[in-house]
């Protein structure tokens, strides 16, 4: 039996690997995103969808990013928000968030925030997100229902929650579930896609909607992005 605190571990242990060598490690899930046009970025490009392409931001908006790792989406979606906007990336590894502000500095972002912090227990004000995004991490939290009801709480009313993820058909095998390696590369951690959605759908979002999704066999690891909406009351 493995245990929170071990996962969390290896995960933040990991990815701060990750910063040297320049990827998620061979096997891992949440590899080969490219990089964001212009930017000027250091740190691997991890995830496994485009959650930003779906958000439609507008100029003066909040954006959360959980496990905004390098800082890649927070610094594209602080372009897109405008110098009124403001975006926050939230991750718990420090050697990210080092490299995360510095990527800000390098692109002259100041919109752009860093905070160290576990997406389980938000270093968030209540209601204070228009849009929360996420690419290839939730998957890596040991306790979702926890990890959405945090995101719930960070948005405003109305708000928009879309998260790219690794998810599964089926439940994993218990010797897969306790391999922590797994956990690390973005497999381990993956629930049935029905049972993903309808843990957001606990936390309390409505209208929840699969926007993509790639192909798998019963069994098999796939990824989808998820779209889904904080009710105004």
């Amino acid at each position: 039996m493995i245990y929170t605190d071990q996962i969390k571990r290896v995960v933040r242990e990991h990815y701060a690997q990750s910063l040297q060598t320049g990827c998620c490690g061979a096997g891992s899930a949440c590899c080969g995103i490219e990089p964001a046009g212009d930017l000027a970025l250091e740190g691997p490009a991890l995830g496994c969808g485009t959650p930003l392409g779906y958000a439609e931001l507008r100029a003066g908006e909040t954006v959360l990013d959980l496990g905004s790792g390098a800082g890649r989406e927070v610094l594209m979606a602080a372009r897109e928000v405008g110098p009124d906007g403001h975006a926050i990336g939230v991750d718990m590894t420090p050697e990210m968030i080092a490299t995360a502000r510095e990527n800000a500095r390098r692109n002259n972002l100041s919109n752009a925030e860093f905070r160290l912090g576990e997406i389980e227990q938000l270093p968030i004000a209540t209601g204070s997100a228009d849009v929360v995004i996420s690419n290839c991490v939730i998957n890596l939290v040991p306790d979702k229902n926890r990890a959405f009801a945090e995101a719930f709480r960070a948005l405003k009313p109305g708000g928009w929650l879309i998260v790219s993820d690794m998810v599964t058909h089926g439940v994993l095998p218990d010797a897969m579930r306790s391999d922590l390696t797994a956990w690390a590369g973005c497999v381990a951690g993956a629930v049935d896609v029905q049972e993903y959605t309808a843990v957001i759908e606990r936390a309390g979002f409505r209208d929840t909607e699969i926007l993509a999704r790639t192909d798998a066999a019963p069994g098999q690891v796939f990824s989808v992005t998820v779209r889904a909406r904080k009710p105004r009351s």
